[in-house]
């Protein structure tokens, strides 16, 4: 047990680091290539993970599975032989999707450049298209390989791949669009080109390290092989079907955000363009997507690690039949996650001007479109908890179904919305979109279980008033520095302000919490202690 606990917490903090590095490196980015020029990556990555997506396919996760079972049976070979077949697919499914890319690199940029005062042309959006396809031939078959490993219970080939991937990734990345901008004082085209082709570096650098623990673990797993009783009758087409039945929906959740910014990619522009407003179209867009996205999703991130690590014990509950333990965990889901994301996102709306100008520049339509944007944190937390618990209870068909439809509601509103409110259309479109996803898992939910929880929704006011007590603090603050100190006119002052701000809203969001027994109740009596270090008891 020891041995699976060091694994998983391996795996997670590896897990951790890699998404931490992928926003860090965001805002550094964003300083060598400028404001005008990062939606161009922006087109890029955003098709790229949807195809990334569709070739990888859940499979990872379903090798696992089956080398774990097949493995519990002493039939070792079994699994050997699911490897073999399945990174042979992988390399497959891998440059098929790399030619689909190239192949649609024009037509996706003819659809996203609809106008000649945008900053970039169809020929430039294309060509960093295909720059960042080559990533597809590496990454399905380096995924499926960190399956094999984690079906063997051995977590540290995946958490060390991921963590050097990234970073290989990102020093490519950085090192790479520098030099041809700073140094070389060279295109934009050429820096962006670079900056996404650092995926497949990146995935040279993963794959390396799997190599490395094949090496090691080798040996060691051939001695298994060696042993192995062969009683199963494993039909690899058998195993295939059962392995898309079961990927389909994992698909959806993955790239549900992906999905609405390529609403947004393909419409965006030419909303803005029916208004007469392509000039900014580029900008806005890149604030919508990129930039302010960036900062959105961390509360996002911190919400649903916790809200998540709950689902394995809600499926153990519905297999078993423990429906009041089930209800009991999703009662404790739901509020973790409004008691985490609810007010890191009314204060990023607060300090909008002082963090977008902090990460990235100062801008006015940046700060609106980020203190606009931050809310919706909420809903996209919420949405990956309803779907994982509809995972949990195996109602996976449902989140196909929710998911599709708020994007078509989505697609339905967007360019109306945009036509109307220009950034803050697309913004309003996305909530309404997710909303309606919501409401349909919520919906399942309460009819499958039976779900209903007067104690959840007290809570939740609760913290609505927690959140608004604490936003009453903050903007005191505020107001008092800006008194103090005038008016933020450098990085260093919205550096001062915001650590000010936040730290005076966390400690009363925390003291208060404290003081009330809620943040225990939710978070466990182990945070007690922490709390008495910091007076909070």
């Amino acid at each position: 047990m020891s041995s699976l606990m060091k694994g998983t917490a391996i795996l997670t903090i590896g897990m951790f680091l890699s998404k931490v590095l992928g926003l860090i490196y965001v805002f550094p980015f964003y300083a060598i290539v400028g404001s005008d020029n990062v939606i161009l990556y922006q087109y890029a990555y955003i098709p790229y993970t949807i195809m990334l997506s569709l070739a990888i396919s859940g499979a990872p996760v379903a090798v696992s599975k089956f080398v774990s079972k097949y493995n519990s049976m002493g039939d070792y070979a079994a699994g050997r032989r699911l490897l073999k077949s399945g990174l042979l697919t992988m390399l497959i499914t891998g440059f098929l999707t790399f030619l689909l890319l190239n192949l649609l690199a024009t037509p996706i940029a003819e659809i996203v450049i609809r106008s000649k005062d945008q900053a970039f042309s169809v020929e430039q959006v294309a060509s960093v298209i295909r720059w960042v396809s080559y990533a597809l031939i590496v990454v399905p078959f380096m995924s499926l390989w960190r399956g094999f490993f984690q079906g063997y219970g051995i977590m540290e080939p995946t958490a060390y791949s991921q963590l050097v991937e990234q970073i290989v990734r990102i020093v490519f990345l950085l090192g790479a669009s520098f030099t041809v901008m700073i140094l070389l004082k060279g295109s934009a085209e050429t820096a962006i080109a670079l900056s996404v082709f650092a995926a497949f570096i990146g995935a040279v650098g993963g794959l390396l390290v799997l190599y490395y623990f094949w090496k090691k673990y080798r040996p060691q797993m051939n001695e298994l092989r060696s042993q192995s009783k062969g009683n199963s009758d494993i039909k690899l087409r058998e195993i295939y079907w059962e392995v898309i039945q079961y990927s389909i929906p994992m698909i959806f959740v993955g790239i549900a955000n992906p999905l609405f910014q390529l609403v947004d990619m393909l419409t965006f522009n030419n909303a803005m363009k029916n208004i007469g407003m392509s000039e900014v179209s580029d900008l806005y867009l890149s604030m919508v997507n990129f930039t302010t996205h960036k900062v959105v999703i961390i509360p996002v991130m911190l919400a649903t690690s916790l809200s998540l690590a709950l689902v394995p014990t809600i499926t153990k509950y519905f297999n078993n039949g423990e429906f009041q333990s089930l209800k009991e965990a999703m009662d404790k889901s739901y509020q973790i996650l409004f008691f985490i994301t609810l007010p890191a996102a009314i204060g990023i709306t607060l300090l909008s001007h002082e963090i977008y100008f902090l990460l990235y520049e100062e801008s006015e339509m940046g700060a609106k479109v980020l203190a606009h944007y931050a809310p919706v944190a909420v809903l996209f937390a919420l949405f990956q908890v309803t779907a994982a618990l509809l995972q949990g209870i195996d109602y996976q068909k449902w989140i196909v179904f929710s998911l599709l439809t708020g994007i078509l509601v989505k697609l339905m509103l967007n360019t109306p919305l945009i036509e109307a409110m220009q950034a803050n259309g697309a913004i309003l479109s996305t909530a309404i979109g997710y909303t309606v996803s919501i409401v349909i898992n919520l919906l399942v939910l309460k009819k499958v279980l039976n779900y209903k929880s007067k104690m959840v929704v007290r809570r939740i006011l609760l913290i609505v008033i927690l959140t608004a007590i604490m936003s009453a603090a903050v903007l005191l603050v505020h107001k008092g520095l800006l008194l103090l100190i005038g008016p933020v006119e450098s990085k260093f002052s919205s550096l001062i302000v915001a650590l000010i701000c936040v730290g005076v809203g966390v400690y009363v969001y925390a003291l208060i919490s404290f003081k009330i027994g809620l943040a225990q109740k939710l978070l466990g009596g182990r945070i007690s202690r922490i709390a008495g270090k910091f007076g909070l008891k």
